[in-house]
């Protein structure tokens, strides 16, 4: 049976970054794009989980989510 992790990402405006999170792992890392973000996942998932596998591997699947949110003013056509 293979494990799913979650990994939640959110974009942060201040430092302008998508930061991503897991709650099934001690998984907390940032970059700049999507992208970017996606591309480290798969090798960090590996450093923290191979000594997990024993010698004989394990496999490992991911759900990737990401979050932005905004706000936005709008004006009025009657004005």
């Amino acid at each position: 049976m293979s494990r799913v992790i979650n990994i939640l990402a959110n974009w942060d405006p201040e430092a302008k970054v998508w930061v991503a999170e897991s709650d099934d792992i001690p998984l907390v890392t940032e970059a700049s794009t999507v992208e970017a973000l996606l591309a480290k996942l798969p090798v960090i998932i590996q450093d923290l989980l191979e000594d997990e596998a024993d010698g004989k591997g394990l496999d490992i699947a991911f759900e990737f989510c990401a979050r932005f949110s905004e706000s936005i003013h709008i004006r009025s056509r009657a004005a």
